[in-house]
């Protein structure tokens, strides 16, 4: 009897009493044993359900972390003025579809019968967060491109739909609103009218039923607001082309001049503009379906309320109980948090978005006299509408047939679209009458049309309806933020390169002075292909300079510290102004490589710096050193061309660097004549090798004022607001810089040949 549970156990010792007691026929025996494999089933059912707790505890986990993710876009939206709220942690994507799928696996699963209170209301309390959740992903949908907005949307569809489905089954069945401990005592006892203590089961199903149905309409609001994004984008990049066209005409540079500060802030504060009142979130933040799902989400938490107001007393009088332990009441909680939490930030973007645009009544009256639908809504259907379908056979009656049922297919999703917005326009009426009221009572509405325009920015918004203009308040409200992105990154100016680019004295001479020799040493490059970086020479420079053991610690710190932060925006002119080649490309990354083991090693090509050895050397004696290395590094390698294919990386890392090592220290050697008759000191040496790294550094960071411009404009929209933020806080830190360089004046240089040190090196007089 020891292979059975115990409850079996039990059964089976009770039979074994009964026929030891009483003189029971075996057909009576054999029939109480039949029960033994029911009671069994049910011993290993319970066996199974044992793991329930730390299922439903993962289902609270992946809950929690969609919880946190909406919580941190709160704090973004209050921390950077956007109550409209984007969403940036908050997304729909594989990773977090997966997340809310976990969650949600109560009502998925259909094999949980959830008789108590409390596991229904954990099923109507999942469904609820499922609503806020499904309203928090809408405006995350314009910061897709055309093929991520295709698969999320089909993922999200097969989650909702399983859902739903799922659902309306378990309605169907019972299952939502079932009780066993009262449908055990009304079989075994029908003469009793008892009421069950807790939630009425009329009232799940018809709980139930709303939750399908707004899970539905959220879902259709999903879907029409994706066809309206992929047009909207279009106009509004329309306009951002025209807005961009007349920002640049007063950012052009002329030869020999350096563009002025207060030219690139007025560039950056104009495609700030442009960027904040065209990102595809804000626009999609006007749309009448953002206004619908904020009113449902209302409706959510209203119903929530009411569930959870009768499941608190249900679990008051503990007529509960779960297979999932207390570990349901931990998910009830945080979903009903997530519920709470989740309504925030759709309803505070109704009345956001309305705050936004400059209203009167009359406008109001006019927009919604005729519920008329806009294009951009339709236009991509009627787009798929004229196109023709190419079918891969000749049938010429198959072909009209299909096509006469696409155009009919098409003509129907066009008619529910437009039917769609009308409704949540309608919808959108109740957060448009609440904000009208609160205006007329506070005064705000006259306030508002009295407020000077700015002239200067008006024409760089982006509307994507003409009637509806830009608050003055909301365009004044992103004046300042592009102002507040300047002053932090002015708080973080880097003062050590600031040092380091004021002691460039000499005319930029350094960037020619640093290689001047007539013959090439053989490197893996031809030299039509070979074109230097300007990474490469500092890092070198660096190099020689941090092995001089003669030097004071606080020196070459400082120096170790002005080329650390100086690199940082050397790699920004590589990357946005001269990287369009790929062995120019190859050679930056090289030079970043050299110089983490250069920086973070101390080492040059696995070779220990300022080793003991160099301490009673002459500055000649370690130069020559490092010319010697370098040379017997590169012949080390088979160079010829017929060999390139087969180098490792390792080879080709180390002959480029080794290459640019040899001629750098053989013009040092050349320079100096007497250098290995120590003349020349290890801190004249050390002098004059940061002079040329701070003349090469200076002529690089002339491009600064273009890096910014380009960082301006790019053509990806989902990432255009972003590209501007990160030009501000550029300007920020290196203003003093760009003033500097003004001050000093650069060579007469078409502004194209500014980003390649060659053409300084040719500008200069390379020979």
């Amino acid at each position: 009897m020891g292979r059975y549970n115990s409850t079996t156990n039990q059964y089976l010792q009770l039979v074994d009493q009964l026929v030891d007691r009483y003189n029971i026929p075996n057909d009576i025996i054999y029939a109480l044993l039949e029960y033994v494999k029911a009671l069994y089933r049910s011993d290993i059912e319970n066996k199974y359900r044992a793991p329930m707790f730390w299922i439903g505890m993962y289902i609270a986990l992946a809950s929690l972390v969609c919880i946190l993710a909406m919580v941190a876009d709160l704090i973004h939206g209050f921390r950077w003025r956007k109550l409209w709220f984007p969403s940036k942690y908050f997304r729909m994507n594989a990773a977090f579809l997966v997340i809310i799928f976990v969650a949600m696996k109560l009502p998925v699963d259909l094999s949980d019968v959830a008789p108590g209170d409390l596991d229904q209301a954990g099923k109507l309390g999942s469904m609820a967060f499922m609503c806020t959740m499904m309203a928090n992903l809408l405006p995350c949908l314009a910061t897709m491109d055309s093929h991520a907005l295709l698969s999320n949307i089909i993922a999200l569809c097969v989650l909702v739909i399983t859902l739903v489905v799922n659902i309306c089954i378990q309605i169907q069945t019972g299952v939502v609103s079932y009780r066993e401990d009262m449908s055990v005592i009304q079989i075994m006892s029908p003469k009793y009218d008892v009421k069950p203590p807790g939630i009425s089961k009329h009232w799940d199903t018809i709980l139930a039923t709303i939750y399908v149905a707004l899970l539905v309409v959220l879902l259709i609001l999903h879907v029409c607001s994706s066809f309206a994004i992929l047009k909207a984008k279009k106009i509004m990049e329309r306009r951002y082309r025209q807005g961009h066209h007349i920002a640049s005409k007063d950012i052009q540079q002329s030869p020999g001049e350096l563009l002025k500060v207060e030219q690139i802030q007025k560039y950056v504060s104009n495609h700030w503009i442009m960027a904040g009142s065209g990102s595809p979130e804000f626009v999609a933040a006007f749309f009448c379906t953002t206004s619908a799902s904020g009113v449902i989400c209302v409706l959510v938490v209203v119903l929530h309320a009411l569930n959870m107001s009768w499941t608190t007393k249900a679990l008051l009088e503990d007529t509960n109980y779960s297979d999932y332990s207390w570990s349901m009441i931990v998910i009830l909680i945080v979903q009903s948090i997530g519920v709470v939490i989740g309504t925030f930030a759709p309803v505070s973007r109704c009345f956001a978005t309305l705050s936004s645009k400059v209203m009167s009544f009359k406008i109001i009256i006019n927009h919604f006299k005729v519920f008329e639908v806009e294009s951009y809504w339709t236009q991509k259907l009627r787009d798929w509408k004229r196109a023709s379908i190419r079918l891969p056979f000749r049938n010429h009656k198959l072909k009209v047939v299909i096509e006469n049922l696409k155009r009919l297919s098409l003509i129907i999703c066009i008619e529910f679209q437009e039917g769609v917005v009308v409704v949540c326009k309608i919808i959108a009426l109740i957060p448009l009458s609440i904000m009208m009221c609160a205006l007329g009572c506070m005064k705000l509405g006259q306030k508002t049309d009295n407020l000077e325009r700015d002239k200067d920015l008006r024409p760089y918004v982006l509307q994507l309806e003409d009637e509806m203009e830009l608050a003055e308040r909301t365009l004044e409200g992103l004046s300042k933020s592009v102002k507040h992105l300047i002053h932090k990154g002015e708080r973080s100016q880097p003062n050590n390169l600031m040092k380091l680019v004021e002691k460039s004295t000499s005319g930029f001479q350094g960037v020619q002075k640093f290689d001047n020799m007539d013959h090439e040493v053989p490197s893996l490059l031809s030299k039509e292909e070979y074109q230097d970086c300007w990474s490469l020479p500092i890092v070198t420079l660096t190099t020689i300079a941090f092995s001089l053991p003669k030097i004071e610690k606080k020196e070459v710190d400082g120096l170790l510290q002005s080329v650390r932060e100086g690199l940082a925006y050397v790699r920004l002119v590589e990357e946005n102004l001269n990287a369009t080649d790929h062995h120019y490309v190859r050679i930056q990354e090289l030079a970043e490589t050299l110089w983490q083991e250069v920086d973070v090693c101390h080492k040059w090509l696995g070779y220990k710096l300022q080793d003991t050895g160099f301490h009673e050397n002459r500055a000649g004696q370690i130069v020559e050193w490092f010319s010697d290395t370098a040379k017997s590094i590169v012949y080390s390698e088979d160079i010829s061309k017929d060999n390139i294919g087969r180098l490792n990386d390792d080879s080709i890392h180390s002959s480029i660097c080794a290459n640019s090592m040899y001629r750098i220290t053989k013009t040092i050697l050349l320079t100096y004549q007497t250098i290995i008759d120590d003349n020349v000191s290890q801190k004249k040496l050390f002098d004059d090798l940061a002079s040329m790294i701070s003349d090469i550094m200076a002529s690089c960071l002339t491009n600064l004022p273009q890096v910014i411009t380009v960082k301006c404009h790019t053509n990806v929209v989902e990432k255009r607001e972003e590209s501007v933020k990160d030009a501000a806080v550029l300007l920020g830190e290196t203003t003093q810089i760009i003033k500097t360089l003004l001050d000093r004046g650069i060579p007469c240089m078409n502004p194209g040949d500014l980003p390649f040190i060659h053409k300084w090196r040719a500008c200069l007089g390379d020979p």
